[in-house]
């Protein structure tokens, strides 16, 4: 990962004793030279939507964040070998994205095929917890966009918006079936692809945050949970 121009990697003691990220603020002076919109891809495993977005906008800058160095390898190697100068890669806790980036500094938000966390709501990537980080870094008219085969993250992150008064942009249980086939950008990662074989429609909301003033809070309803388990995480039932 050390040898990649496109990773960039701060321990956590680096941070502790220096603050912040020497780049926060500068991302696209330093890294990439320009002052287009900054899309982060937050869990992006292996970094399929942030490399395929590069491809498809040059007019913007994209960021895969994980902390999992083995699973970003493969799309660093990728953007070094194809000199694809619109992304990066930044390993690091999602937790510390304000650390990292300044307010404001952040155009949108791509969540991916995340782990619903069916059981621990403080871990979900659209909880309010999270949210509450996003909004630190996110411009005022920031979008964050969803995508899961979760039916049990669907529900939740629709019943989270409702809850706090938020309008979705966009919102389908079947994106390909939708006509907001024609909106999200035409990338399915593999993971997406073996759901999409076993019959799981991918799901999509689109929303923007209210301002920092405003306290987000979670939804009181119960969410039946999914009858199967993520991929890698146990046997695939109800098929």
């Amino acid at each position: 990962m050390e040898t990649l121009s496109c990773v960039y990697q701060y321990p956590h003691a680096v941070l502790c004793d220096e603050g912040e990220c020497p780049l926060k603020g500068r991302w696209g002076e330093k890294v990439f030279g320009n002052c287009n919109p900054i899309v982060l891809e937050l869990g992006c495993g292996k970094g399929e939507y942030a490399v395929g977005m590069g491809k498809l906008y040059p007019g913007k800058n994209f960021i895969g964040i994980d902390i999992k160095g083995a699973r970003m390898w493969t799309g660093a190697k990728e953007v070094d070998e194809l000199k694809l100068g619109n992304v990066a890669f930044l390993r690091t806790s999602i937790h510390l994205l304000p650390q990292f980036f300044a307010p404001g500094e952040v155009s949108e938000i791509w969540i991916t095929f995340p782990d619903p966390q069916m059981k621990k709501v403080n871990k979900r990537l659209t909880g309010t917890h999270f949210l509450d980080i996003y909004r630190r870094v996110l411009s005022p008219e920031g979008v964050i966009n969803l995508k899961t085969d979760s039916p049990f993250l669907y529900a939740y992150t629709s019943a989270m918006l409702d809850c706090n008064g938020i309008v979705p942009i966009h919102a389908t249980a079947d994106l390909y079936a939708s006509e907001l086939n024609d909106i999200v950008p035409p990338i399915k990662t593999y993971y997406e692809q073996q759901w999409l074989g076993r019959g799981i429609p991918s799901k999509y909301l689109a929303w923007q945050l209210p301002p920092a003033s405003v306290e987000l809070s979670e939804p009181d309803v119960e969410i039946e949970p999914d009858t199967y388990r993520s991929f890698g995480r146990g046997t695939l039932q109800g098929f």
